[in-house]
């Protein structure tokens, strides 16, 4: 059934006011990889409690326990539900409070947990699309519901966790001790999930994603000296570890994409005709690369190229060195220790196990050809796996519709180049469909600089997500 008129007129009128409120998400510095925020993600997850627990909601504080290999405990998890009625549908939503580091002198145009509000209607800010717009899309769903004195269309439960950006450590066995626990579940009922933390692909047009890369991530450390050394006593008299650390990078990707380790390309199961077509029929081009990524650095002049590159085969990036001077000025240091990180991401049917075996067994090569007296270690440090689901189940369908009833256009059916593993882990000890309902527009920068969300996207998303709840209908 169409949102009621009402609705769709009260989250326009309440616009600025929704905006404050993400603005006052925004504000709390919720870095779940670091420490020294550790404090601030627990105050963000009081602060999201209350707000459900306002918005009428049932809610329930879920300690997971230490951190491993640190000495920090872990951000809770919040259930919440609202509606029992067994006539509804009962929908599981899922999102995370929990965001990546930002500091001012990365590059940010301004404090990046402050939400900005620029004439263009960009709000921008750390968190504004990923992932705390979508869940304050939520928020204001659940306000209008209350505010206007109507019921919900269907059942509610909801899952928020705070260390989706460091690994969501404890959030599996909680998903799964829920699901086995049956009638005394959080979950018991539930008939679909969505989850809005992902994007459309371009500026322009809205998508529904039912597949996602999975991820493997990697530190390799190259270790040599006690204690770092002065280059000019002891330079070209050791082996040095940033030396074979930065040969070692080298041997893992080429410049135009291809992963140089064996094995891992050749697992991709052939394009087929079908396949190739439904690429062809996205409404993506060349210059929305290059627009989202702010400069004409686009691998390929061909679509096609481009959009599996992104949904279909694998891709491994370089992220960064550890224990290297990075500082101003020129400190003439030898370091010790080194360790590079990198990560892979992955396509059915390939699996974090046999990428580690590969990956392992080609540094290990690559290693000994240096003929060094240092020593290497390699770490899996986070992996998950890749998902696809059926775009022709109802919970799509019903999507479909309502992003055509808010947005005038059916929305493109895309596979998605991040990972969500939370989404695979859902489907398997839920057994139901999951879908992935994006809010924010390709060119938002989550992870990035200057991370924004689009006013119209705000707004419309927020009415998309209770649309989509009316275009369920009621339970069969």
């Amino acid at each position: 059934m169409p949102a009621p008129v009402d609705f769709l007129k009260y989250i326009d009128d309440n616009a600025d006011r929704f905006i404050d409120r993400l603005g006052a998400a925004v504000a709390i510095p919720s870095v779940s990889g670091e420490a020294v925020h550790r404090p601030d993600v627990v105050a963000m997850s009081a602060w999201l409690d209350q707000q459900l627990q306002d918005l009428g909601v049932t809610t329930k504080i879920v300690d997971l326990g230490e951190q491993t290999d640190e000495k920090l405990h872990l951000p809770p998890a919040i259930l919440g539900r609202i509606g029992d009625d067994p006539k509804k549908k009962t929908v599981l939503v899922y999102g995370h409070y929990d965001v990546q580091p930002a500091e001012e002198s990365d590059g940010w145009s301004s404090d990046p947990f402050q939400l900005v509000i620029e004439d263009d209607g960009r709000l921008v800010g750390r968190g504004s699309t990923d992932d705390k717009g979508p869940i304050m899309g939520w928020l204001n769903v659940l306000e209008a519901h209350q505010a206007l004195g109507r019921e919900l269309p269907v059942n509610l439960r909801f899952c928020f966790e705070g260390m989706e950006e460091s690994g969501s450590e404890g959030l599996d066995d909680l998903i799964k001790s829920e699901a086995a626990k049956g009638e005394d579940g959080w979950f018991d009922g539930v008939d679909c999930v969505c989850i809005s933390d992902n994007y459309w692909l371009n500026t322009r047009t809205p998508c529904l994603t039912y597949g996602l890369r999975g991820l493997v991530y990697f530190s390799v450390n190259v270790t040599g000296p006690t204690h770092d050394l002065h280059s000019g006593m002891f330079g070209r008299m050791v082996h040095e570890p940033m030396t074979d650390l930065i040969a070692l990078m080298g041997t893992l990707v080429a410049p135009d994409g291809t992963i140089l380790i064996s094995g891992i390309d050749e697992l991709v199961p052939p394009l087929t005709p079908e396949e190739s077509e439904i690429y062809e029929n996205i409404d993506y081009s060349v210059q929305d690369v290059d627009e989202a990524a702010g400069a004409p650095i686009a691998l390929s002049d061909d679509k096609v190229t481009l959009l599996m590159g992104r949904m279909r085969m694998p891709s491994l990036s370089l992220h960064g060195i550890e224990g290297a001077f990075s500082g101003s000025g020129s400190k003439t240091v030898i370091p010790a220790s080194v360790t590079g990180k990198f990560s892979i991401r992955i396509v059915n049917p390939q699996t974090p196990e046999l990428i580690e075996l590969l990956v392992k067994a080609h540094l290990e090569k690559e290693f000994a050809k240096l003929q060094t007296k240092n020593v290497l270690t390699i770490k899996n440090i986070g992996d998950g796996m890749p998902w696809v689901t059926d775009p022709k189940d109802p919970n799509y369908e019903a999507a479909s519709r309502a992003t055509e009833a808010v947005y005038g256009r059916l929305p493109d059916l895309t596979r998605e180049g991040g990972s969500i593993p939370v989404t695979l882990t859902f489907a398997e000890s839920l057994g139901v469909n999951v879908l992935l309902l994006p809010m924010g527009r390709g060119d938002d920068g989550a992870h990035s600089t200057n991370e924004k969300l689009d006013r119209s996207n705000f707004i419309g998303g927020s009415k998309l997500l209770g649309t989509y709840l009316y275009e369920l209908g009621p339970k069969e």
